[in-house]
């Protein structure tokens, strides 16, 4: 699977918090047709008989597996509606963010978009009226059915962008991502079942002189990864989807969230992780794993592809136990950017039927064959069930079925990726207590809340 890195998202935050005054070229010019929509919908409208449709696609799709799905989907896309045609506009990550703003908001704008979740990308363009609400699309074609509630909910905006899980859905997502823990299975023989056994496995492996997790800290993203997978198993989905959404009473400084912090601060004490991890780099992290030198390492899906062909069976992949083994999963995770109708489409209608052909079962099931995780759930018999790609299927399922997945936490405001990414490193060096960790977050939090 090729999973756009978290180092180029989160290194664009700040860009995008800029977003307002962004530079670049126009979008590509929608056909002069006259417009489809409907003010409300209220059925799914007939592609074939809608006359003649350019529909203008900006997406990011350009790596590997991704731009083969898009493709494939496109091109089944246009055999099913003759009179439709695609102008996709591919670009890089890096290329959307930069020029979307000023693309969906000029006189020749896209129909559909990718548009980044979170409060800089999709909160700025709901807030400047640049999208259209979905949620009457989803209730013609039953797109709540095919994510979980929190998926859903990362889509999500109010009205006015001020209130993010919340409100009229703006996007719909194909790729799922889960943070969880690979393993070396020579190295690991039995796997825990409760948090206390892997805890034990690793003060083993400590004994026996290997480094527990491979963890390299230097690009600061990646101890977010660290922390929240710890969360993840001492608050509730809940109560962190709570506080990502800003909801009314939620807090990072309780009890669940310091505790989480103090365990993994003994783990670092303990040197469970790599030896100078704060200087040490994702990439040479995860290369170490591969050459067998640590029993685990936790990181995203997106290295999936990699692990496998550095390591072959010998790797797996499981979601970090609970404090008991018959404990519901939950992992940090979410979805790739979500496919949006922008305002000034001429053809929202088709537009709209065109996201939920790239969503659907038959998407699913593209996407199972060109090596993406899907986010939506995914028809039975279709996911593999072999290897590490099996491991990672058999999760995403179980998570998306106990509604699991909890989410970034450098979502929760526009400048939250600087704020705890930067605390997490002076917790697990040891500059700050556990204590004063979850409380100088949380003043950082309410700065912004205060001024909803």
């Amino acid at each position: 699977m090729v999973k756009l890195t978290r180092a180029i998202m989160l290194a664009l935050a700040a860009l995008v918090a800029a977003f307002a005054v962004g530079c670049g070229s126009p979008g590509e010019s929608s056909d002069d047709a006259e417009t489809t929509a409907t003010t409300s919908a209220t059925e799914r409208v007939d592609v074939a008989a809608a006359g003649d449709v350019t529909l203008t696609v900006w997406d990011q799709e350009v790596r590997g597996g991704q731009d083969a799905q898009i493709r494939r989907l496109n091109e089944q896309f246009q055999e099913k509606y003759p009179n439709v045609t695609i102008r996709r506009v591919a670009k890089s990550f890096e290329d959307l963010n930069t020029t979307l703003k000023l693309a969906v908001s000029g006189p020749r704008a896209p129909d559909v978009v990718q548009a980044n979740q979170g409060r800089p990308v999709m909160g700025s363009l709901v807030r400047a009226r640049l999208l259209r609400p979905l949620t009457d699309y989803a209730e013609v074609y039953g797109w709540d059915d095919r994510y979980s509630k929190l998926l859903i909910d990362l889509n999500k905006f109010s009205a006015d962008g001020r209130q993010f899980g919340t409100g009229d859905l703006y996007g719909l997502s194909q790729m799922g991502e889960i943070v969880g823990v690979f393993y070396n299975k020579r190295l690991v023989r039995r796997l825990p079942e409760t948090l206390e056994q892997f805890e034990a496995q690793l003060a083993e492996a400590k004994r026996a002189g290997q480094t527990p997790i491979q963890f390299g800290n230097l690009d600061k993203w990646p101890g977010i990864h660290e922390y929240e997978t710890v969360l993840g198993r001492y608050a509730s989905p809940q109560a962190v989807s709570d506080f990502v959404f800003a909801a009314d009473g939620a807090s990072f400084d309780t009890p669940e969230f310091t505790e989480a912090a103090s365990a993994i601060q003994g783990w670092a004490r303990a040197g469970y992780f790599t030896e100078d991890f704060n200087g040490v780099g994702y990439d040479p992290a995860w290369q170490r794993f591969t050459r067998g030198e640590s029993p685990y390492l936790i990181a995203g899906t997106w290295l999936v592809a990699d692990l496998a062909r550095a390591m072959g069976d010998d790797v797996g992949f499981m979601v970090l136990p609970g404090q008991s083994a018959d404990d519901e999963p939950v992992a940090l995770g979410g979805e790739g950017l979500p496919f949006t109708i922008t305002t000034a489409s001429r053809n929202p209608d088709v537009a709209a039927a065109y996201i939920d052909f790239i969503t659907d079962a038959n998407a699913a099931r593209v996407l199972v064959e060109t090596d993406n995780l899907p986010a939506m759930f995914v028809p039975e018999g279709v996911a593999p069930t072999d290897g590490l790609i099996g491991d990672v299927f058999a999760a995403w399922r179980a998570l998306n079925e106990a509604n699991g997945i909890i989410p970034y936490l450098d979502y929760a405001t526009p400048t939250f990726y600087d704020d705890i990414s930067g605390a997490i490193q002076e917790l697990l060096a040891g500059k700050q207590s556990p204590e004063q960790f979850t409380a100088g977050v949380q003043s950082k939090f309410s700065e912004f809340t205060g001024s909803l």
